[in-house]
């Protein structure tokens, strides 16, 4: 956990995948992120979405297979 924080406050963009966002301890780890950019891929909406610089609103295995 504590090298997932380090890692994330260091981060200039996050991307978050797959997820609601309700899932504890995981889901608190945006917390710790103070970069730029914070992009959210997740079949439907979730609370962060407000935040985020970019959501996508579509499966992540689809998202990912064309990048």
């Amino acid at each position: 956990i504590e090298g997932a924080v380090a890692a994330i406050r260091r981060a200039d963009m996050l991307i978050i995948g797959g997820t609601s966002l309700n899932v504890w301890p995981a889901a608190g780890l945006i917390n710790y992120f103070r970069g730029e950019h914070l992009v959210l891929i997740n079949k439907s909406a979730v609370a962060r979405d407000l935040t985020a610089d970019l959501v996508i609103t579509d499966p992540i295995g689809e998202v990912l297979a064309q990048l």
